[in-house]
């Protein structure tokens, strides 16, 4: 498949800091491809470079095979798509949505015929004549993306364009704006801080820190087999252990400060003596389980338990006071469980993953 999107060794720099550090990567056709990071980490500066807002200290971005060395960004086949939307209030939405055509000087009539077909691929029929107040902001959401898919864009970069809508309308336009896209089959260029949006819309995510790309893979990849102990904490939830390799192998024996030997698996082969960092995700630990066999086990206190309908878990606390989040099954009752009561914990050592600190 074709690349929509090439970055080779890209670099910027502001002085003696570097926002983006030797950075690359393709965007195959078609495709959701999210850079996800936290705040600062130079994701947005990257977007603006591949806008053309911004120039490069160094390397190369190339959009469907064309060098973008010296295109200006009205000259480039992407489109932007920002956080507050920047819709124009005084115009109804059929003309924001004319605007960029208008713009280029095309027939009124291939107007109309554009913006009725957009408005069709965006589920908002019948909208033009609507004035931008009249709208909820999820539809506000697709107005915006409807303006920037009208102009016919190889690319379209959006830059955490779910900030500033409420959480629950932000948990559905997760989903719209995945369907969307694959109804359009335009290439999405999406920045986001929200590990969660990153995991349910993209085929592929890159998690950026610090000007660095530390891991670029499918959800599932990222979310199963970290490739950093960054990646580990940022993506998903981690419950996480500091302790010493004491037997080294096909699989590792771990003590923790807790003086537990835990066996898991590790992300290399780590020698005795090694000071490493132990991950275990909350829906790995299993609560009082009938077979103990080739588990881990110990016990911990119930701290309290966070209700989030199937999303609830239990903060437990460990002897030592090393504190733990456990998610609560589906398929299983644990309504006896109180705040207080010790209960048995246990998990499998496949679940586990070591990074040498």
């Amino acid at each position: 498949m074709a690349n929509d999107l090439s970055v080779g060794n890209l670099i910027r720099s502001f002085g003696d800091f570097t926002a983006v550090d030797n950075v690359s990567f393709d965007v195959p056709q078609g495709s959701f491809f999210s850079i996800l990071g936290p705040s600062g980490c130079g994701k947005t500066t990257l977007l603006r470079m591949i806008a053309g807002f911004d120039e490069p200290s160094s390397g190369t971005i190339t959009i469907r095979d064309q060098d973008m060395r010296g295109v200006p960004p009205n000259k480039r086949p992407v489109n932007l798509v920002f956080q507050h939307l920047a819709l124009f209030p005084m115009m109804n939405v059929a003309d924001n949505i004319a605007f960029g055509l208008k713009r280029r000087g095309m027939k009124s009539t291939e107007i109309v015929r554009r913006i009725e077909a957009i408005l069709e691929r965006v589920d908002l029929p019948g909208y033009g004549k609507k004035q931008i107040r009249q709208l909820s902001g999820g539809q506000k959401q697709r107005v915006a993306i409807a303006r920037c898919l009208v102009m016919e864009p190889s690319v379209l970069l959006l830059d955490e364009p779910l900030g500033a809508l409420d959480l629950k309308l932000r948990e559905q336009m997760k989903v719209e704006l995945k369907k969307l896209q694959a109804k359009v089959g335009t290439t999405f260029i999406y920045i986001t801080h929200d590990q969660s949006e990153a995991l349910v819309m993209s085929d592929h995510i890159a998690v950026m820190n610090e000007g660095r790309f530390e891991q670029v893979g499918s959800p599932r990849e990222l979310y199963s087999e970290p490739q950093t102990p960054f990646v580990a904490r940022f993506v998903g939830d981690n419950n996480v252990w500091s302790g010493e390799v004491v037997e080294s192998g096909e699989r590792l024996t771990v003590r923790t400060g807790e003086e537990l030997l835990f066996t898991t698996r590790s992300h290399k082969s780590y020698a005795k003596g090694s000071r490493v960092d132990l991950f275990l995700r909350p829906e790995a630990l299993r609560i009082e389980p009938t077979d103990t066999n080739d588990l881990n086990t110990f016990e911990v206190d119930v701290k309290t338990i966070l209700f989030d309908g199937a999303n609830s878990r239990l903060l437990t606390v460990m002897p030592g006071g090393h504190e733990l989040l456990v998610s609560l099954p589906q398929n299983r009752q644990f309504d006896h469980i109180r705040p207080g009561d010790r209960i048995l914990l246990g998990w499998h050592p496949d679940a586990g993953l070591c990074f040498k600190v």
